[in-house]
């Protein structure tokens, strides 16, 4: 299976990267430039080829490197993938949050009576769903908090803010800023979507001093070391489906 991994900046990538490494291979693989200038980095083990793509910050930044990606290569699946902010006490610090939805918080509209989600205002959608089997495997073989995964392009910095937004999204495990975009790009091909995200701080007042972005950036390497086997299981499964399907 070819697999698709998308992240915001270098860092996460790279943790990313280093999961994906076959063990104990101590090289760094070296990126290369797709158009665009984004960069992206390939790690291959038995089963399972892994992009790994620098997207930049945001869910515009995160579409357009998805896209053009997939617009140069087959792939099975793609994967958002970073650090984010987690939501108390359910997703706490260090831990990790596999998505089993990827919601656009922040799309849509104000009213007098409150916050409207674009598909309400008769347009769009604010909502991608991964498969719910490799969602629910991805997250019990990673030790994941699953649950909705928040895309918003203002990150919360403020108490009245994060106990508007979890009013409104109850369930969420995570914050982050690119995953609604990924999702929207691999719609756009067909193809389906999984998030990822560790924890680095809490959702709420910003207070960088509490930060663990350290702890956060080696859990997503243990996570998607833990990962692989499951991507390359789906992937055959998913695979002969498709081969019964068309045979």
């Amino acid at each position: 299976m070819r697999a698709l991994i998308v992240t915001a900046v270098a860092a996460e990538a790279d943790s990313v990267a280093a999961g994906l490494t076959p063990h104990p291979d101590p090289v760094t693989p070296e990126p290369r430039t797709l158009p665009g200038g984004y960069l992206i980095t390939r790690r291959d083990l038995p089963g399972l080829a892994a992009d790994v793509l620098v997207g930049g910050v945001g869910p515009a930044a995160a579409a357009a490197a998805t896209a053009t990606a997939l617009a140069l290569a087959d792939y099975s699946l793609v994967i958002s993938a970073g650090i984010g902010g987690g939501f108390a006490p359910a997703a706490p610090l260090g831990s990790l949050v596999v998505a089993d939805a990827l919601v656009a918080a922040d799309l849509g509209a104000e009213t007098p009576e409150g916050f409207l989600p674009v598909q309400e205002l008769g347009f769009g959608r604010s909502v991608h769903l991964p498969p719910a089997e490799l969602a629910a495997r991805a997250a019990e073989a990673t030790g994941a908090l699953l649950a909705p995964v928040l895309t918003v392009s203002t990150v919360t910095g403020s108490a009245s803010r994060a106990a508007e937004i979890a009013a409104r999204h109850p369930l969420a495990g995570a914050e982050a800023m690119e995953g609604f975009g990924v999702a929207e790009a691999a719609a756009a091909h067909g193809l389906p979507v999984l998030e990822v995200r560790a924890v680095s701080n809490a959702v709420g007042p910003r207070d960088r001093a509490a930060w663990r972005i350290g702890d956060a950036l080696a859990a997503l390497t243990a996570g998607f070391r833990a990962l692989g086997p499951v991507l390359v299981n789906w992937g055959e499964r998913h695979e002969r489906h498709e081969h019964h399907e068309h045979g």
